[in-house]
């Protein structure tokens, strides 16, 4: 199964050039969208999940041209929005079978079957009953990926999802989403660096509109070897080191402020070597192209 985009293009009635000549190939396994708010991973997660029109451009999935064809493509498809509406005074399984019955499940039997399995899936099996207005953030986004696995679509579309949870929900959300990746294409929109690192092996990074890295997040990370330093500093002195070098983040740590900077000889002054990470490259990467704007 192979999802291709071709030089995809929108711009809003405001004029915002939400895509700009977005070309992406992507396979089985999970794929990471990494990017900013604003970068344009929804549009284009709306435009390929048949939601929205692009301005112009192709994206085909196996033989079907998605934009010609977007009944063809919504049979295959599951999709885990950004924000979903649910019925709150319904119970889970109450609205899995009626979404199912929706996605044409027709036949009772295999309707209930699937929807069972997909409740032990994700864990609500035991809250089946419960009404869904009840639920946490993390429940609610187990739900919302049981409704997207309806139906065993071949492409699923995940926005956001991991937005709002708390470390625990997120483990069993990233638990429950490597399991999905290993035999279908699965595409991860997130802002999130940790998700893409944990999740995903391959991946792009959206900036403006445009696509500005592709590759595994290790390449990416490798991208950076022997060229990044950190070291603590007082946060007075932030301004001076922003002006003065490449700096990349800075975060505080234990009550200490450290910065990253970029450079490709020893930068003395207390600085040592350090690991790139794929926070650093995507941090490096957004910066390189907010510079040449």
């Amino acid at each position: 199964m192979q999802l291709e985009i071709s030089h995809l293009n929108k711009t809003y009635t405001n004029g915002v050039h939400a895509l700009n000549d977005v070309s992406l190939s992507i396979g089985t396994g999970m794929f990471g969208l990494l990017g900013e708010n604003g970068a344009g991973k929804s549009t284009l997660m709306r435009i390929i999940a048949t939601l929205q029109d692009a301005d112009s451009g192709t994206i085909s999935f196996d033989d079907i041209d998605v934009l010609a064809r977007p009944d063809a493509l919504r049979r295959r498809l599951g999709y885990l929005p950004q924000e979903f509406g649910v019925y709150p005074s319904v119970s889970a399984e109450e609205l899995l079978l009626y979404i199912a019955d929706l996605k044409g499940i027709t036949n009772k039997a295999e309707r209930a079957a699937q929807v069972e399995a997909l409740l032990l899936k994700v864990n609500l099996w035991e809250a089946r009953k419960r009404k869904i207005g009840g639920f946490s953030g993390g429940m609610k986004q187990r739900f919302g990926i049981a409704q997207a696995l309806l139906g065993s679509p071949e492409l699923i579309i995940v926005d956001e999802p991991t937005a709002g949870l708390d470390p625990l929900e997120r483990n069993r959300f990233y638990n429950l989403l490597s399991e999905i990746g290993e035999h279908t294409v699965v595409i991860l929109s997130t802002h999130i660096v940790e998700d893409v690192s944990t999740l995903c092996n391959n991946m792009a990074i959206l900036g403006g509109g445009r696509v500005l890295r592709v590759g595994t997040p290790a390449e990416l990370e490798q991208s950076l070897n022997d060229l990044l330093w950190t070291r603590s500093i007082e946060k007075d002195e932030l301004a001076s080191y922003q002006q003065s070098c490449d700096l990349l983040s800075s975060h505080f740590h234990l009550g200490t402020l450290n910065i990253t900077i970029r450079s490709e000889a020893d930068p003395g002054n207390g600085f040592v070597p350090k690991q790139p990470s794929l926070e650093d490259t995507y941090f490096y990467t957004l910066n390189a192209n907010s510079n040449q704007q």
